[in-house]
């Protein structure tokens, strides 16, 4: 056999020599901390190309003047979000082609305009503004959120500058209503003026909107960034799922401040907030949150919108690592260790009825259904808190309304004015503890209706359960993105398409079980294949509802109940 030939000695690589990979330039998660600029996808492309706060400008000069057909596309699909438009759905799309049409097709020439109202304060002055322009350009429309804002819909991009004429009038926004932005700041609607107040928050939330809104150093994040601050005892601010959240604690040494939360969120990857340790003295507020805020900015995920959320960021560091850069790179100095909050005073949050004020006066939480009011109605409430001696009302974070500064003489005619008005201050659990996000009828990602299906529920729960007198939460949501918390209630139902006993495909909800904030918070168990249409929502929230009251154990919580339950008795 011949020799097998043999390489020159030159060209004879060594026993031990790695194999060559192909060259390639790594591009991480595209954090701008790790020197990732280059845009890795159409919207950081269009965020780079032009700041959203931008938009305005050709908002009024151009697009108000030329109409819908002259707005470009990045524009109409993203900066004008910095400004609070989203356009919305067009009419008599059903659910089935969410997912299949292409955003044009899905876009209405009408769009959703977010009012940013943060920490819930209104003056009865600035609400009967937020009626009128309602009244006058949202065809009557003015949904109440769980992120205490105000959503219009059905507005023309023609009208967008007198609104923001009359809007600011008076000092409120739609800035960052939306977008890859810091959104409006949560705060308790009852912040210095309950009694049982741990520390008035009101100050910081203050200063850190002079310090972010409209600001071109946060107005490009990898995503929407969410905030809460609350010194209420009762946990009224969601703050386990949020980016940023500031919870009111007693500190053994240093007495009243806040304790830091980050990584928060729900859509499809939920995740709860995670503790730093870290006690915040109010007046040191404003610096750490804009310390989280610009760690989210240059570290954050850009390289998928999937991940870019703060929440992937703290998962993969950890609340040890996370602390440590706050305090290192952005900070400058350690912060103080501190206690955890304690457990929430009230099974309630939404602070409905009438609560006596530090002031002795009184605060009178009333609930609307799932948040939907109209222009009307909030003239009318502002008429009401006037005339019971209110100038001031708020929102919360359960889709309700709160009228302070009630003398105590003027309690019970408040209360029956607001009854009059469909506005119960005593209403039942499921009015109480039922909320819905847009759904169908204007939100181009939703699969099913939510408002009108939440509403007539609670009228048939009602009719069929009057005596039930347990806290419940019942969320509904259009789809995935879990807009209306479905993840974290007693009982949350996503939306979907589902299969009736016909055969037929029809709407329905994909069930969650058991989930919950403040005690014990956790996600909702899932049954393996519970789908419930629309139609059979009444008898099976009643069938569970009931199996609940004949087997619980005393003073047993729905959501601790689940937790033990069979899958049969939850089916």
């Amino acid at each position: 056999m011949a020799a097998t030939p043999q390489k020159p000695a030159a060209a004879q690589k060594p026993a031990t020599a790695t194999p060559r990979r192909k060259a390639s330039r790594h591009r991480g998660e595209g954090q701008w901390a790790a020197g990732h600029f280059t845009p890795l996808n159409g919207n950081e492309q269009f965020k780079k190309d032009d700041d959203g706060l931008n938009v305005r400008t050709r908002i009024e000069t151009i697009y108000s003047k030329r109409g819908f057909d002259s707005i470009d596309p990045n524009d109409l699909r993203g900066r004008m979000r910095w400004w609070g438009l989203y356009t919305q759905r067009k009419p008599g799309i059903d659910g089935g082609k969410t997912a299949v049409l292409e955003p044009e097709e899905l876009d209405d020439e009408y769009f959703m305009l977010r009012v940013r109202i943060d920490g819930g304060a209104l003056t009865t002055r600035q609400l009967r503004v937020v009626g009128e322009v309602s009244q006058e350009f949202a065809r009557g429309t003015a949904d109440i959120t769980d992120r205490q804002n105000v959503q219009y819909h059905w507005i023309r991009i023609e009208d967008v500058p007198e609104i923001w004429d009359r809007l600011e009038g008076v000092g409120l926004s739609t800035v960052t209503a939306c977008g890859d932005t810091p959104r409006v700041m949560l705060g308790s609607p009852v912040a210095g003026i309950a009694e049982d107040e741990i520390i008035d928050g009101t100050p910081a939330l203050e200063e850190m909107k002079r310090r972010v809104l409209g600001n071109p150093a946060y107005s490009n994040l990898p995503r929407k960034f969410k905030t809460a601050i609350s010194g209420s005892p009762v946990l009224d601010v969601v703050h386990e799922i949020n980016d940023v959240a500031f919870v009111g604690v007693h500190h053994p040494e240093h007495g009243p401040g806040f304790d830091l939360w980050v990584g928060g969120g729900l859509s499809t990857n939920p995740k709860l907030g995670v503790r730093l340790g870290a006690w915040v003295p109010l007046e040191d507020v404003p610096d750490v949150y804009e310390g989280v805020l610009s760690i989210f900015r240059d570290y954050g995920y850009r390289r998928l919108r999937t991940r870019a959320r703060l929440k992937f960021l703290v998962a993969d560091w950890g609340a040890e690592k996370f602390r440590r850069v706050l305090e290192d790179e952005y900070l400058k100095r350690k912060l103080t260790d501190g206690p955890a909050p304690a457990e929430p005073v009230s099974r309630w949050r939404d602070h409905i009825g009438v609560h006596r004020q530090k002031d002795g006066r009184f605060y009178v939480g009333f609930a609307p259904r799932v948040g939907r009011v109209d222009g009307t109605t909030l003239t009318k409430i502002a008429d009401v808190a006037e005339a019971h001696g209110s100038g001031r009302v708020r929102t919360t974070v359960e889709q309700k309304m709160i009228i302070l500064d009630v003398e105590e003489s003027q309690v019970e005619s408040l209360v029956e004015s607001l009854e009059a008005l469909d506005l119960s201050a005593r209403p039942s659990p499921f009015r109480r503890g039922t909320m819905a996000c847009t759904g169908i009828e204007f939100c181009k990602l939703a699969i099913v209706e939510t408002k009108a299906r939440g509403a007539s529920l609670i009228d048939e729960l009602e009719r069929r359960m009057p005596q039930f007198d347990e806290p419940i939460t019942i969320n509904l949501n259009g789809c995935p993105n879990a807009c209306a918390r479905i993840q974290v209630a007693d009982i949350g139902l996503k939306g979907q398409l589902v299969l009736n006993d016909k055969g037929e495909q029809v709407e329905g909800y994909q069930v969650h079980l058991g989930g919950a904030l403040g005690l014990e918070a956790g996600f909702g168990r899932k049954v393996r294949g519970l789908k419930v249409t629309a139609d059979e929502l009444p008898d099976y929230i009643e069938r569970v509802l009931k199996r609940f009251e004949s087997e619980r154990e005393d003073g047993e919580r729905f959501a601790s109940w689940v937790t033990r339950a069979s899958e049969e008795a939850l089916s």
